[in-house]
């Protein structure tokens, strides 16, 4: 089953595209990974998709409704973020009590045993909690709700490392005990990445790749070696990063679709060949030049002596 369908999917700001046709299909009962820099259109994507936003043109569909102002989708489906605005007038517990009375499929068990895990104070206000406070709490609202459709937009700000590794866990396991779809966009792939069972990478409002991780591990390929060589074996493909080493030594990463033979062949021209982590792959797919920062330096270098 098809829990959310984007054909063309399209937000415009005046005369800036922070969606520009954005088409996929998210199956039920997966955890998706949405990936791409600040400003790529993650957050737009997901609010749209959860029904806060209204999308510009392009057709949207979640549990096959249109979700914007849409009760059935709303009841059905929790967005949390860093930005979440609760009740001003309620304590943690009154809100969790109010959670327990909308959300159908509510775990209250769950949510007070991950509630005096984290040494949470039931006569606290959500308003006066320090950052990382705040998104462990929210984390616990969008884990203990159990919904159909779970959206976790960068839900780990201002949390130390070690309440990160907590709740990752924690996902997992509820996950596996109680199956639903759930989107997760977040900065730390390298932490994420053995939860996920597809990634999406949005670049420049678009779609770059959506493919099982799996598949995203064995996508590409470094090449190190001499600089003639590597030229000589990538000059027919699409070179997403390289690296100078030395003055004669060069490093690319380019899309692995090379046969067993040609792999064999680059290993006995001297070539040596490397994996590419699937953080490091994102990353050089979304930066705007093939080497990163390195071109900022190579250009001044070649300015002064040119």
């Amino acid at each position: 089953m098809k829990v959310i369908e984007s054909k063309e999917m399209t937000k415009v700001y005046g005369k800036t595209y922070a969606l520009n046709g954005i088409t996929f299909e998210i199956e039920e009962n997966k955890i998706t990974g949405i990936i791409g820099r600040n400003g790529a259109g993650k957050t737009t994507m997901l609010k749209i998709i959860a029904g806060l936003f209204k999308e510009t043109s392009g057709e949207v569909r979640v549990f096959s409704e249109k979700p914007f102002n849409n009760l059935t989708v709303s009841a059905n489906m929790i967005f949390i973020d860093d930005g979440m605005i609760l009740p001003a007038s309620l304590n943690l517990k009154e809100i969790l009590d109010e959670a327990e009375r909308f959300y159908e499929n509510w775990d209250s068990s769950l949510a007070n045993r991950l509630f005096d895990y984290f040494s949470l104070s039931p006569n606290q206000y959500h308003s006066n909690l320090s950052k990382g406070m705040k998104s462990t709490f929210n984390m616990i609202l969008g884990l203990s709700a159990k919904c159909p459709l779970t959206i976790f937009d960068e839900p780990t700000t201002g949390m130390d490392a070690g309440v990160r590794h907590d709740f990752y866990r924690v996902m997992l396991k509820d996950y596996l005990a109680y199956p639903r779809t759930i989107l997760l966009s977040s900065h730390h792939l390298e932490e994420i990445e053995d939860l996920l069972e597809d990634i999406l990478l949005i670049k420049d409002g678009r779609v770059h790749l959506h493919l099982p991780v799996a598949d995203l591990k064995e996508w590409a390929i470094g090449l190190s070696g001499k600089k003639d060589l590597i030229n000589e074996w990538v000059k027919t493909k699409k070179v997403f990063h390289e690296k100078s080493i030395g003055h004669n030594n060069l490093y690319v990463v380019v899309k692995n679709d090379f046969t067993i033979r040609e792999l064999e062949n680059i290993t006995l021209s001297g070539l040596d060949v490397f994996p590419v982590s699937s953080s490091d792959l994102c990353m050089y797919l979304t930066q705007k030049t093939k080497g990163g920062i390195d071109d900022v330096y190579n250009k001044a270098k070649s300015d002064k002596y040119s």
